[in-house]
């Protein structure tokens, strides 16, 4: 059984002949580790600078080139997802969350005004945060007005948007052409409704619990939109639409499961039918205690959860216990214990989870992976335990 046929069981909770792997994502200081070197992939911080030194061609390549050589050394992981093979800002656009990458506003490339901080024509000034890896920004005098939203701002025609600028694939399509004959490619998808939080977290959450027909009124244009988009997004040949968002917290979701079936779940379920009709699967990839909201995931149709936050309470067992038959779970390895742990320790998340596996007895059901992805601070040592392990286990089923 080929790599790519292991995971489409798996996920299909179907015979496979070995658990396969996947890594969700992997920040740049384990992917420089394996390397022996520096890289773009996943660096914020090189990233953004490159861009705003005219660079991006060149970051563009070596993200190419090392994003290929660290999967070819690991050649015992069976997904690739699009958060490795990232979609970059063409030259001149940024993101709109309703209608993709669209041409911006050029304002003044940033210029460094102090020891890793800049400066913009706006006023806005940045600051290299190197614990994080990332750049900031620390004085913003644009802040934009509050909008106070209304049905009105999403009632009209929806036009087709104009094709996405062919540069923001390069990576992803890269990567497709050179491991999409053998590994299991997730991809990009023109969206898909989960919690929309208009205005920012906080007021989103509130509009979305006092508001109903503005959301109704969102999810309702946002699907119209997305379906224009998956023409352009959905690769040909990726194996996989992925959709993340965070809908829950460490104790519970952001809302209430009834509320997430009345002004959700019939958007998501139109949405992950859309999108299965380019491709076979669909995969969500959602942090938190999720449970609650389980069965609407389920319900609209995902193949595949991904994101076992042991710390909220996300336990491979229980989950594939109580929901195996109906859907396949991607994880195992808390990412804590990758972090702060010991090779030991790592060896034994494994086992436990290839324990819970034969003991539940749903089949395949199971991708093997971080609870989460493979965050910054992860240990070297720790990682190459899971994979060793993992190689060690994954023919005894």
């Amino acid at each position: 059984m080929t790599s790519k046929q292991c995971v489409r069981n798996a996920i299909a909770r179907q015979p496979v002949d070995r658990v396969p792997l996947g890594l969700y994502a992997v920040d740049h200081d384990t992917v420089s580790a394996v390397l022996g070197r520096e890289t773009f992939v996943r660096n914020q911080l090189a990233m953004q600078l490159a861009l705003w030194e005219g660079r991006r061609e060149e970051m563009v390549e070596g993200w190419k080139a090392d994003l290929v050589e660290f999967y070819r050394k690991l050649d015992c992981v069976d997904v690739i997802t699009c958060r490795d093979a990232m979609l970059m800002p063409a030259p001149g656009h940024v993101f709109s969350p309703l209608m993709g990458y669209v041409p911006g506003d050029q304002t003044e490339v940033p210029r460094k005004t102090g020891e890793n901080e800049w400066a913009d024509a706006t006023g806005r000034v940045y600051r290299a945060a190197p614990d994080t890896n990332e750049i900031r920004c620390i004085v913003n005098p644009v802040q934009a007005a509050a909008h106070e939203y209304r049905v009105e701002d999403f009632e009209g025609p929806v036009e087709p948007p104009a094709p996405p600028p062919a540069e923001i694939f390069a990576i992803f399509d890269h990567v497709l052409r050179e491991f999409g004959g053998e590994r299991y490619i997730v991809g990009p998808t023109g969206g898909c409704i989960g919690i929309p939080m208009l205005g920012g977290f906080e007021d989103g959450l509130m509009l979305y619990a006092t508001e109903p027909e503005i959301i109704h009124a969102h999810n309702r244009r946002a699907v119209a939109m997305q379906r224009y988009q998956d023409e352009h997004y959905i690769r040909p040949g990726q194996d996989a639409g992925l959709f993340d968002q965070d809908m829950a917290g460490t104790n519970a979701p952001f809302v209430s499961p009834a509320m997430f079936r009345e002004r959700s779940l019939p958007y998501m379920k139109q949405r992950v039918g859309e999108i299965k009709q380019r491709v076979p699967q669909a995969i969500l990839h959602c942090c938190g205690h999720s449970i609650p909201l389980m069965d609407s995931f389920i319900e609209a149709g995902f193949d595949a959860y991904q994101s076992l936050q042991t710390t909220g309470g996300m336990e491979m067992g229980m989950l594939q216990e109580r929901f195996g038959p109906r859907i396949a779970f991607w994880g195992g390895v808390p990412i804590e214990t990758l972090i702060a742990g010991t090779p030991d320790e790592t060896r034994l998340a494994v086992r436990s989870a290839y324990e819970s596996l034969k003991r539940n007895g749903h089949g395949s059901g199971l991708i093997l992976g971080p609870s989460q992805s493979i965050a910054r601070n992860t240990k070297y040592d720790n990682f190459m335990a899971m994979l060793d392990e993992h190689v060690k286990l994954r023919d005894q089923l």
